[in-house]
């Protein structure tokens, strides 16, 4: 095997793992899952799951990290576009799809607060995620924008946020809920919905 295809299998195991422990967080929650269980639904030993995961603690964080790690990237891209409606429209429209996508683990960590706000790393994890928010706030609007647009992308942001996150059960479908969670979004910042320009 090459170390491409190891490493490739090496991260679909992990995934696996984390989708499992996930599974399991819900059904039962942080505090009544045990490695063991997660190693036993997963169909391996738990020396195998130890490879990748030493805690349970090591998995949230995996969870969170690859989380903040969506947000770096969109922040990158977001830097390389032209400060324009169409730019703050396509930048919403991304963040939308990496909470979207995310929602389990935000429902996982909502409904464990308890437990995963004593862990080590979760006081960490808030400031980390405020900077992250921060940095997109200044994608969405420039360096030295007036306050008034610093706090509309702050609440299109979060708009995004409790939108995907309290509302998803309320909605006839998945694309009803983007298409009124990103209206909004683009209607506090000014944003240009694509199609729109020209």
């Amino acid at each position: 095997m090459t170390e491409t295809k190891e490493a490739h299998a090496r991260h679909d195991t992990r995934q696996r793992i984390q989708a499992v422990a996930l599974e399991l967080f819900a059904e039962q929650c942080y505090d009544k899952t045990s490695l063991r269980e997660i190693a036993e639904r997963l169909d391996v030993t738990k020396a195998a799951l130890y490879y990748h995961f030493k805690s349970k603690e090591d998995i949230v964080a995996s969870l969170v990290e690859d989380h903040f790690g969506k947000i770096d990237d969109l922040v990158a891209w977001g830097k390389t576009l032209p400060r324009t409606p169409a730019s703050r429209a396509q930048i919403l429209e991304r963040y939308y799809r990496i909470v979207a996508d995310g929602s389990q683990v935000f429902r996982m960590l909502q409904h464990n607060q308890a437990s995963v706000n004593s862990l080590a790393n979760a006081k960490n994890r808030s400031e980390l995620f405020r900077e992250r928010m921060d940095n997109l706030v200044g994608v969405l609007t420039g360096p030295d924008a007036p306050l008034a647009s610093q706090i509309r992308a702050a609440v299109a942001l979060a708009s995004v946020s409790f939108g995907c996150m309290f509302f998803a059960d309320r909605a006839a479908s998945p694309d009803e809920l983007r298409e009124v969670v990103l209206d909004i979004a683009w209607g506090l910042t000014g944003a240009e919905e694509p199609g729109d320009a020209g």
